[in-house]
C-alpha cells in the first residue's frame, strides 16, 4: 500500500561553510499534490531540493522519499530511485549544443538506453505536443524565447513521467503571459500524470494559483503552511509580510504639501 506521503523531511540541518542554512526543517509532501515552497531568496529552497535528489547530504536529519531514506541508500539504489523523478532547473538548465529533441530525450537515454529509437521519437514528441511545442523539435535553445525554453526544461522534466516532479524557480524572468502558461502545465501535467510536484519559487502570487498546499521557509525552518488561503490569511508576522509582498517598516509617500505614511497592513 502506497504511503500518504511521498516525500517527509525530519529535522533537516544543512550548512555551507560556517553559514547554517537549514535548521531543522519538517515538512511534508503529500501524494498527487502539488506543493509550493518558498521564502526569499537564500532561504535554502534549491538546496532543499538537492537534498531530496540526494545530490548533497544533510548534516543532521532524514530526507524520506517513496519510503526510502535517500541519504542511506547506495549507489545503485539512489539511481534507481532518481528515474523516478524530474528536474526542471532554474533558468531551465538546456544544452545549448543540443537540439530541442535531443535535451528532451537525454534523460530518457541516460536511464532507458535500450530504447527503440522508434519508441523514443514518440514519447519525445508526445510530451513536446504537451507543452505546445511539437513543431519546435529541431531548433536549438538560442532559436528559442524565454518561455519556449522554460516550456521545453518542462517537457524534459516530465519526459518518464516520473512520480515526482521539481521545479526549481519556473517563473523567473519570464513575461506575464509565459508565466501564466507555464503554471498551468505544471497542474495539468501532475494531474493527468498523476504525478506528485513541488514547486520551488519566491513569486508569491502564481504559486498560490496553482498549488494545493504551501511552506514558507524563513531562517532555517518552516515559518508557515497551509492551503494558500490559510497562508494568506497567516496571523504570523514574517509570513504575512511575505505572503503579501509587505515591505520593512511604514513607507512615507511625499505629495505636495503632505506626508502620507502606510505601516505593513498586520493587525495580530
Amino acid at each position: 500500500m502506497a504511503r500518504e506521503n511521498l516525500v517527509e523531511i525530519s529535522g533537516l540541518e544543512f550548512s555551507y561553510g560556517p553559514r547554517k542554512l537549514l535548521k531543522g526543517l519538517n515538512l511534508k509532501i503529500p501524494r498527487g499534490k502539488v506543493v509550493a515552497i518558498l521564502g526569499a531568496s537564500g532561504a535554502g529552497k534549491s538546496t532543499l531540493l538537492r537534498l531530496i535528489g540526494g545530490q548533497a547530504r544533510p548534516a543532521r536529519g532524514t530526507v524520506t522519499v517513496d519510503g526510502q531514506n535517500v541519504h542511506e541508500l547506495g549507489t545503485r539504489a539512489l539511481y534507481t530511485l532518481r528515474r523516478k523523478m524530474g528536474m526542471m532547473f532554474q533558468a531551465g538548465g538546456l544544452f545549448t549544443d543540443m537540439s530541442v529533441f535531443e535535451n528532451i530525450a537525454f534523460p530518457m537515454r541516460e536511464h532507458y538506453g535500450d530504447l527503440p529509437e522508434s519508441v523514443l521519437r514518440r514519447i519525445v514528441l508526445m510530451k513536446l505536443h504537451a507543452v505546445g511545442l511539437r513543431g519546435a523539435h529541431e531548433l536549438v535553445p538560442n532559436e528559442l524565447s524565454g518561455g519556449m525554453s522554460r516550456r521545453v526544461a518542462l517537457a524534459r522534466a516530465i519526459a518518464a513521467d516520473p512520480m515526482l516532479a521539481m521545479y526549481d524557480e519556473p517563473f523567473a524572468g519570464l513575461d506575464p503571459i509565459s508565466i501564466n502558461v507555464i503554471a498551468n502545465l505544471i497542474r495539468q501535467l501532475n494531474d493527468s500524470l498523476g504525478a506528485t510536484s513541488i514547486v520551488v519559487s519566491y513569486d508569491v502570487s502564481e504559486a498560490v494559483k496553482l498549488v494545493d498546499y504551501v511552506y514558507v521557509i524563513a531562517d532555517g525552518v518552516v515559518a508557515g503552511e497551509g492551503t494558500p488561503d490559510e497562508v494568506l490569511e497567516s496571523k504570523d508576522p514574517y509570513v504575512f509580510q511575505f505572503m503579501h509582498a509587505k515591505p520593512d517598516g511604514p513607507i512615507a509617500f511625499h505629495y505636495p504639501g503632505r506626508v502620507i505614511r502606510e505601516d505593513l497592513g498586520f493587525k495580530a
